[in-house]
Parts: C-alpha cells; sequence; structure tokens
C-alpha cells in the first residue's frame, strides 16, 4: 500500500518543479527599423501585462525578409513596405489571413537644425539646388530599403530622380539615413517623419505630397513557422489593436483610416 500511495504521489511531485519554474517562451519579432522606438515601448506595455518579453530585431525589411527567407526563426514579420511582405507571402512563409497593414506614415525632407529653411516641396522644388556643388542626400538605398523606394519615387515625380541618383548617400535603413544628416555627412535627407521626430539636431524643412509616391504603410503577419503559436498571434493581436494604437500615435504614426 505505502508503495502504491508513493506511485500515485510522484508524478504530483515531478510536475510541481515544472509548473513552478515554467516560464512563457518569448515570441520573436522582426521589424523594420523605423518602429524601433514605438515598438520597444508597446512591448515593455505588452510584458507588463504578464507576458515574457518579446526579442526584437531590427534592421531594413529586406534585411529581415531575407533572413526569414533563409530560414532564421522569427514569428512576427513588421514591414516597412507592402512589396517585402509581398515577397514572403509569395514564397508561402506567411499565414496570410493574418496579414494586416495597421499603420501610416510621412515622408520628409530633414537638414540640421538651423543650417536651411524650410521649402514647398512640389515639382518645381530645385533640390539639386538645395544640394550645392557637393552635397549629398541622405536616403535608404533604393534598392532594397522601403525609404529608399518611397524617396526614389517622389523624386522621380518631381523630375529630378536622374540628376539626383548620382548623389544619393545610400544607407542601409532608415535610421542609418537620419545618422549622416545628424552627423553632419549630408546636408538632407528623406526620412519618415517618425524617425525626423526621433532624431536629434536637426528639423523637417518640407513633407513630400501624398501623391508623390505610394502610401507608407506597415503591414504585419504571422509567420507559416510560428502557426500553431497562441502567443504570437496575441501579440500580434495585441501590436495592431486598440490598445497599442495610442502608442503608435505618440510616437506619431497614423492608424490605418486616419489621414496624414
Amino acid at each position: 500500500m505505502r508503495r502504491r500511495l508513493l506511485a500515485l504521489a510522484m508524478p504530483g511531485l515531478l510536475a510541481a518543479p515544472l509548473a513552478a519554474g515554467a516560464q512563457e517562451a518569448p515570441v520573436t519579432v522582426f521589424a523594420a527599423a523605423s518602429l524601433t522606438d514605438a515598438l520597444r515601448a508597446i512591448a515593455r506595455k505588452w510584458q507588463n501585462r504578464g507576458h515574457a518579453a518579446p526579442r526584437l530585431s531590427f534592421a531594413a525589411s529586406s534585411a529581415l525578409a531575407r533572413q526569414i527567407e533563409q530560414g532564421a526563426p522569427a514569428d512576427l514579420f513588421l514591414s516597412a513596405d507592402e512589396p517585402w511582405m509581398d515577397y514572403l507571402q509569395e514564397r508561402g512563409l506567411l499565414v496570410n489571413a493574418t496579414r494586416v497593414s495597421p499603420l501610416g506614415n510621412a515622408l520628409v525632407l530633414v537638414a540640421p537644425a538651423g543650417a536651411a529653411p524650410a521649402v514647398t516641396l512640389t515639382r518645381g522644388t530645385d533640390l539639386l539646388g538645395l544640394l550645392g556643388t557637393n552635397g549629398r542626400l541622405a536616403t535608404g538605398d533604393p534598392a532594397h530599403v522601403p525609404v529608399g523606394r518611397y524617396a526614389q519615387a517622389a523624386l522621380t515625380w518631381m523630375g529630378q530622380w536622374d540628376a539626383i541618383a548620382p548623389r544619393l548617400a545610400r544607407a542601409d535603413n532608415v535610421r542609418s539615413a537620419l545618422l549622416l544628416v545628424e552627423r553632419g555627412e549630408a546636408p538632407y535627407g528623406i526620412v519618415y517623419a517618425t524617425d525626423a521626430a526621433a532624431g536629434t539636431g536637426l528639423r523637417v524643412i518640407g513633407a513630400f505630397p501624398a501623391e508623390s509616391h505610394a502610401p507608407v504603410t506597415y503591414p504585419f503577419a504571422l509567420l507559416r513557422r510560428a502557426e500553431g503559436n497562441a502567443r504570437a498571434r496575441g501579440l500580434l493581436a495585441f501590436l495592431s489593436g486598440p490598445e497599442a494604437a495610442p502608442l503608435w500615435r505618440r510616437f506619431g504614426f497614423t492608424l490605418r483610416g486616419e489621414s496624414q
């Protein structure tokens, strides 16, 4: 009888330490560099609700998408444009039904504070003249960085792409482009409004008209490898839902359906 009672008790004794020591596995999020400050703040709010702090990896959307394609263990992808999310969807790497584009942004021209007057950006604005003889225009590399693609579209709309393309300081992501202007290595830069607000020692001197480029949107999606991960699904719903909305707005993003 004693042996029988001990045998019955053993499963409970073994399970108790596991239950006591069990921890929620963190969700891994690959996110566009322009989301850095806002996403870190929202992640803290998620953690304060009793969840494990998510693992956040920031870079250009192109670099992250290619890492995911090569098997990087990400659960969620937050892109700075639709084409790089399309890239993964075409390769069957997304849970398609979870894809949503909850955020928007604006494209702006920045310069060091006090170094340049405000300008109205139209088809007739002479950006090449603003750059002067040797000045360079910092932005993401249009070959693969979303902000650079938007910049190329805007400059093409202005009829100045061919003239300015050789003068670009092509950065690996939008934050790197911002740093080039902050450090005085480029007199002007084309970045997102949210990144300009996070910069130091610079100011927005002009905003590109909405018609000059495709809308700046941020698609979010669950990756196929995490299809059965309830925690990842929960975090995606949180990031794109009403609780996160005030923080996205605080950092300058617009929400779906809101105007810039």
